[in-house]
């Protein structure tokens, strides 16, 4: 609080002597006995903007009362009317108004304040020694729309020096919230306009002996004192100079700058907006009657964004609680909070939620893999890739053994028996060969390093369909002969539906299509079986591979204790075609040769 006048340029239409010195008289009475008015003589001076000691700028009028007390501006003397005008570089909150006159009070004036920097104004006060008379209406009532009503209490000629006009913006009984928009509405400011309209005489000049040789006929003001505080709306203790803040005079001090330091999360010139990352409820000024901060509330961005903004709809969503959105999120998320990865990321959870590289890229590939429900690339929870029919490895970007010709549909299967080149789909030699999946066993290690080819590891996937780098290996026998003396209990064609882990095993759920074989103890029906990969309690996953949503053909054999169907490594396990099936019946009876 202060004066906001102080250390700014007030503008007048005249200033005596500003052409040419010009002499002057005065009285210098200023009480007013109870039964009369004392007249002191009249005493005369020479006013000259250019003579040190005679100039009486605008400027006097802003400068200390206290250090400066007999400082004033003087109009020139053949002016009728004039005015006075404060341009502020910013909006104000003004509280009243003290004029100290030099001269005898005008018989009428009015007090303008404008809002938008001078280019519409609203009379705040009207003052006449006649109401009726100066501006037709009865003391009290309002001369405009505006509501502005008309006074005679500061428009007396008597004391014909150090006269007040004083005016209040907000009555000292009011119990408006100063920070609230009736107050806010009533106090603001960018400029405030005094129009001097009719003079009068000192009522001494008709009393006097002897008339002086310059009566009296100009406007003198001593202080022209603006009392107010700039405009933070309840955020802000301290204020400094706005940017467009042009110093009148240097070294200024006490004065009342117009940009507020703002607190309580706020940001604005004025405090008037929520600071960028703090939009998650509505601003709201202050509360000068509580004492209510009513302070802004940081958005939940999770460390990937720099602003938010509030959203209404959301904020009425979420039952008033919640309406930050976050803006432009970094780091490769996305969200309401940033708190997701965009498509094509996936959450690394080794990595804090709010670090920079808690988003990675997927590394699926963009052929071999199928988008996710969501359209993601890769879960976006663990980066995990969904193959394509016949697809297989981490990042689904070779066709599986059994498999060739990677393209949008996923690979085609081989018209072999055996395996077939995966770029030509041309069949491996060796018609009859078979190819057996088995997981890595030191004691039953081929002694012939031709027949033991490794798998590549990123074609090696669990039954539950994901990557795991099982240490599985693909054993050819050379001959039916090799086939036969696995003596395998049963060969089914089965699809396989699904596959739950158990911890300690694995149940994966089949549908068999059709018994080829089985031994002749065996019962097997054409309905939905359980079969138990023993691999996964050593391995954690299914050798031979076994995805859900395919069809194979499965030999291997029983569990005479239990009656449960194993799949162990010896089991044979490939992808269904029918010219299989033919080739595996042929085998069949061969094995009664050989046996």
């Amino acid at each position: 609080m202060g004066n906001l006048a102080h250390g700014r340029l007030l503008r007048t239409r005249s200033e005596c002597g500003s052409n040419t010195s010009e002499p002057f008289c005065f009285f210098t009475q200023t009480s007013a006995p109870r039964h009369g008015e004392s007249c002191s003589p009249a005493k005369c001076s020479l006013c000259g903007s250019s003579i040190p000691g005679h100039a009486h700028p605008p400027s006097a009028m802003s400068d200390s009362s206290f250090l400066f007390p007999d400082t004033w501006w003087q109009s020139d003397g053949e002016i009728e009317e004039e005015t006075l005008q404060l341009d502020l570089e910013t909006k104000f909150l003004f509280t009243h108004l003290i004029l100290v006159f030099r001269s005898p009070r005008p018989a009428a004036m009015v007090l303008e304040r404008s809002q938008d920097h001078g280019r519409t104004w609203k009379a705040l006060k009207y003052h006449a020694w006649s109401c009726e008379e100066v501006f037709g209406v009865a003391e009290g009532s309002s001369v405009t729309e505006s509501g502005a009503t008309c006074t005679s209490k500061y428009s007396g000629a008597f004391p014909c020096t150090r006269g007040e006009v004083i005016y209040r913006g907000l009555s000292p009984w009011s119990s408006v919230d100063p920070y609230g928009p009736v107050a806010q509405d009533q106090l603001m400011i960018t400029n405030l306009r005094v129009k001097l309209l009719q003079r009068q005489q000192c009522p001494c000049l008709t009393k006097s002996s002897e008339v002086p040789v310059h009566p009296p006929d100009h406007y003198a003001i001593y202080d022209f004192i603006v009392k107010g505080s700039c405009l933070c709306n309840g955020h802000a203790d301290q204020c400094i100079p706005a940017r467009s803040y042009q110093p009148n005079q240097q070294g200024v001090a006490n004065m009342v700058h117009g940009k507020c330091v703002c607190r309580h999360n706020t940001a604005g010139d004025h405090c008037e907006r929520c600071a960028p990352l703090f939009n998650d409820r509505p601003w709201q000024a202050a509360n000068g009657i509580m004492g209510a901060p009513h302070g802004c509330q940081k958005c939940k961005c999770n460390g990937h964004a720099s602003s938010c903004h509030f959203s209404q709809g959301l904020w009425m969503a979420t039952g008033r609680r919640s309406g930050g959105v976050c803006d432009q999120c970094r780091h490769n998320t996305e969200g309401r909070r940033c708190q997701s990865c965009k498509r094509g990321y996936y959450r690394d959870a080794s990595r804090p939620k709010n670090a920079a590289d808690s988003c990675k890229p997927c590394t699926c590939h963009p052929i071999g893999s199928v988008f996710q429900a969501d359209g993601h690339l890769c879960d976006p929870s663990n980066g995990n890739c969904t193959c394509k029919p016949g697809v297989g490895g981490p990042q689904c970007d070779r066709c599986l053994m059994g498999y060739w010709g990677l393209h949008e549909h996923g690979c085609r299967p081989c018209d072999c028996l055996g395996d077939c080149d995966p770029y030509t789909g041309d069949c491996s030699s060796g018609s009859d060969v078979e190819i057996l999946y088995a997981a890595a066993d030191p004691e039953r290690q081929s002694s012939n390093k031709s027949e033991t080819a490794l798998f590549r590891g990123e074609e090696l996937f669990s039954a539950l369909h994901h990557s795991v780098k099982c240490d599985c290996e693909e054993v050819a026998f050379g001959s039916p002969k090799h086939f036969c003396s696995a003596e395998f209990d049963y060969v089914v064609v089965v699809k396989v539906m699904s596959a739950h882990d158990k911890g300690s095993h694995v149940e994966v759920e089949f549908k068999i299509r059709k018994v080829l074989y089985q031994r002749p103890q065996m019962k097997i029906q054409r309905e939905s079986v359980t079969l138990y990969p023993e691999s996964w309690t050593i391995r954690g996953c299914t050798c031979p591979i076994l995805n859900p949503g395919f069809e194979y053909i499965v030999a291997g054999h029983e569990d005479w204790n239990t009656g449960r169907l194993l799949i162990n490594t010896k089991s044979l396990v490939k992808p269904w075609k029918p010219t299989l099936a033919r080739k595996i019946l042929n085998i069949r009876r061969k094995c009664y040769g050989y046996l």
